[in-house]
């Protein structure tokens, strides 16, 4: 079930890898373990000399003539917008495609003759749940599938699945401007709010990039489409001018498959009361459900095998985790909530809140939120633009104090949450990390690590 690809899949075929971080080394050893040919390279050097024991050949691809099928940019690497690497306008003049690891994987699993089919789901929030769930639902009923892409294994990294294999990747915006030949037999976009707009160049340029998550999809295929903001039925409406059969999904409104007074369900019928998948709390994962439903569905689950699924899901980090209770307050790390989209999903699922919030705001910062400010008791901001969230909290009259830091923000949140009667302290920071964090996984981690202490009774 997990066959290697053939060590002479890519012979003769040379690639620049460029970025070997959490996607490019993974991706550069792959591909010379297929027989290609690959100069790797990262602008870092202490990321290359992390990499020098990988058998790769690490080699500024820009240090000779630029004669490759292909160069493999690192998501995080700009192609575009803001500036382009010098790479990849060589890639350009060269007539060189930029591609990313995604692509490659359809590439090696179609030249192998597997017919494993590709799932890819992508949306401004959300992807990674829909994600996880999607395949624990498959695997729970028995299917042969895997994922990976932008939430676990990078791509390259995934094995050889045969033809009743399925692969269930999440795209980011930046992986998907980068798929040439790459078909999903099912994909879907949950949701789009602003986001990464520095990356894209503005708006229309973000929702370009999602929009290529359907390129290529046939009459047989599957296209999912979140109705729940403005710019995904928009984007509905435009892919039912296309050959893939359009499935809408929803946690709040009418649909094909739906969420109605905490019931998820279809034309048929009920398919499972919300309350029972407790790692998927609001209307926002009731979405996620209803997405996840609608892909299992095509990818021929049973109505019996979907509610189990869906309620045994044990959730991921960083997403709504319940960490632990400390005084009989409940503390929820919601580190992954890196806009205020994703922050105003959390919140709207908690009567009264202590809020902790704050990073590296995204355009618009938190000013979206005000019709939720009324049930944060509290509000604990750090990082880099704490003062500019305070400004608005303060303009909307909502108590709040800035603080700098999470290791000063935990114990303060208890305090406020005593002071207040608040029994949940919610950490959906709004924000993205890097002022302070290499991720929002560590910020998530750290903000774990903090918390278990105040649980064992360390001191503030």
């Amino acid at each position: 079930m997990n066959a290697p690809f053939p060590p002479n899949l890519f012979s003769g075929r040379r690639f620049a890898v460029l970025g070997l971080g959490r996607n490019g080394l993974p991706a550069a050893r792959a591909l010379a373990a297929m027989g290609a040919e690959v100069t790797a390279w990262d602008d870092q050097e202490a990321v290359r000399t992390a990499a020098r024991d990988s058998g790769i050949e690490l080699r500024d691809p820009l240090a000779g003539d630029f004669v490759f099928d292909a160069l493999v940019l690192s998501p995080g690497i700009p192609h575009t917008f803001p500036a382009p690497h010098p790479a990849a306008l060589s890639a350009r003049e060269a007539g060189v495609p930029i591609l990313c690891d995604a692509e490659l994987l359809f590439a090696a699993v179609r030249a192998c003759g597997s017919h494993a089919r590709f799932v890819g789901i992508t949306g401004t929030n959300g992807k990674s749940t829909a994600t996880a769930l999607l395949e624990h639902i498959l695997r729970e009923s028995g299917q042969l599938a895997v994922a990976g892409g932008n939430l676990g294994p990078p791509a390259l990294a995934l094995p050889l699945r045969p033809d009743e294999g399925i692969y269930v990747l999440e795209m980011s915006s930046y992986m998907l401007e980068r798929i040439a030949s790459l078909r999903f037999d099912i994909a879907a976009m949950l949701n789009l709010s602003a986001d990464h707009i520095e990356r894209h160049g503005d708006m229309a340029g973000y929702v370009s990039a999602k929009r290529a998550i359907f390129a290529g999809q046939q009459a047989n295929d599957v296209a999912v489409v979140g109705v729940d903001d403005s710019e995904s039925r928009a984007m509905a409406d435009w892919a039912r001018t296309h050959p893939a059969r359009v499935v809408t999904v929803s946690g709040s409104r009418s649909a094909d498959l739906w969420c109605e007074a905490g019931i998820l369900r279809d034309e048929r019928g009920p398919i499972l009361n919300m309350a029972e998948a407790l790692a998927l709390p609001g209307e926002h994962n009731a979405q996620n459900a209803a997405a996840a439903a609608a892909m299992a569905f095509a990818l021929g689950a049973t109505r019996a095998e979907l509610a189990p699924g869906i309620a045994s899901f044990p959730g991921l980090p960083h997403r709504q985790e319940r960490i632990g209770t400390v005084d009989g307050v409940l503390f929820i790390n919601d580190s992954k909530a890196t806009n205020a989209d994703a922050a105003g999903r959390a919140l709207s699922c908690y009567e009264r809140v202590v809020w902790i919030a704050g990073g590296i705001g995204k355009a618009g910062g938190i000013v979206p939120l005000a019709p939720l400010f009324p049930r944060i008791a509290r509000a604990l901001l750090v990082g880099q633009d704490a003062p500019v969230f305070a400004a608005t909290l303060a303009a909307y009259r909502v108590p709040h104090e800035i603080v700098g830091t999470l290791e000063a923000a935990v114990p303060a949140a208890l305090d406020a949450a005593r002071a207040t009667g608040a029994s949940v302290i919610l950490f959906s920071p709004a924000a993205a990390s890097f002022d302070q964090f290499s991720g929002f996984e560590t910020r998530g981690e750290r903000f774990a690590q903090r918390v278990a202490g105040l649980a064992r009774g360390e001191a503030a």
